[in-house]
């Protein structure tokens, strides 16, 4: 007899999970009122639910991982600022990063709140 061997589905987060990991993303909105913000609301979610929520603590830890990148990103081009030839060039690539953080930041909270294992691109995953 040729048995098939058992394969577990994959574990679909439930809508409590879901929510937190969308919350875990939008939570870095939280810069438009403290600076610190962009990285100690995804900390914080993070810290919160981390025991016994996987999906979640994955989005937080993706959402912090994200948004420490962008502050170096963002780091780098403010130092580009400083000198007048590469202004022209730190300028662009702050409005950019911008665009690029709020668009991904969105992107990642609805593919969350969908269930789906979202993973930022070009982020350097300091917290494994």
């Amino acid at each position: 007899m040729d048995e098939q061997p058992f394969i577990a589905e994959p574990c679909t987060p439930g809508k409590d999970e879901r929510m937190w990991g969308m919350i875990a993303h939008l939570s870095a909105f939280s810069y438009y009122f403290t600076v610190v913000g962009i990285i100690l609301g995804p900390l914080i979610i993070w810290l919160a639910k981390r025991d016994g929520n996987p999906f979640v603590e994955e989005q937080a830890k993706e959402a912090l991982n994200f948004q420490i990148t962008i502050v170096i990103y963002y780091l780098a081009a403010l130092a580009m600022c400083f000198t007048v030839i590469l202004a022209v060039i730190g300028l662009p690539i702050l409005l950019g990063l911008h665009l690029y953080q709020f668009i991904c930041m969105i992107f990642a909270a609805i593919k969350a709140s969908d269930g789906i294992h979202f993973r930022y691109p070009a982020t350097i995953r300091f917290i494994q």
